[in-house]
């Protein structure tokens, strides 16, 4: 079974904005805090396409294992290595991200597209998130029964996550809006 959501969200920041702050919400030590959970982001590669304008990247993201304490018990890793695709077109001002879990997938198989683009009813001044989640448990003798509850949970930890992010996000776009103005916060 497959535990599947999707999210919207309006930024009230202009695309530009919103793309740089994804960039830099990581690195940030303000949101260390906030995104506890992740323990590490490495670029691996990056690639700017000429004739496209196109900006392809590949990071590796390690977090702390999302789910229930007994799953990570049994699975024997309190980690989980994921790789993120990027993929920004500033012709088009659009900006996709792919995360995939590469590490536990005997377990769980984890998929997550988030999509920036210019809101439709404020193109020059918001931003619109799309975010689609899949989560799915791969079922074990002794989890068979259990899987749709795990998978639940799964869920209801990376929807919290998820807030924690847009948090993040919101507050990444008013230091940048702070800093292109000249001001500090």
């Amino acid at each position: 079974m497959v535990k599947a959501y999707k999210q919207e969200h309006v930024y009230q920041h202009p695309w530009e904005r919103v793309t740089s702050a994804s960039w830099r919400k990581f690195s940030d030590p303000e949101n260390k805090r906030t995104l506890s959970h992740i323990l590490e982001v490495d670029t691996l590669n990056r690639k700017l396409e000429p004739d496209t304008g196109k900006l392809y990247t590949t990071r590796a993201i390690t977090i702390h294992a999302p789910g229930p304490w007994f799953i990570r018990k049994m699975v024997g890793q309190d980690i989980c290595h994921c790789v993120e695709s990027t993929v920004v077109d500033a012709q088009s001002r659009s900006m996709q991200l792919i995360t995939r879990n590469v590490s536990m997938q005997k377990f769980v198989e984890v998929e997550e597209k988030i999509r920036y683009d210019p809101h439709p009813d404020n193109p020059s001044a918001w931003t619109l998130c799309r975010q689609e989640t899949s989560i799915r448990i791969k079922p074990l003798s002794a989890l068979a029964s259990m899987a749709e509850k795990v998978e639940q949970r799964c869920v209801d930890k990376f929807l919290q996550n998820s807030v924690k992010g847009r948090e993040v996000m919101e507050r990444m776009c008013k230091y940048l809006e702070a800093e292109s103005s000249g001001m500090s916060i």
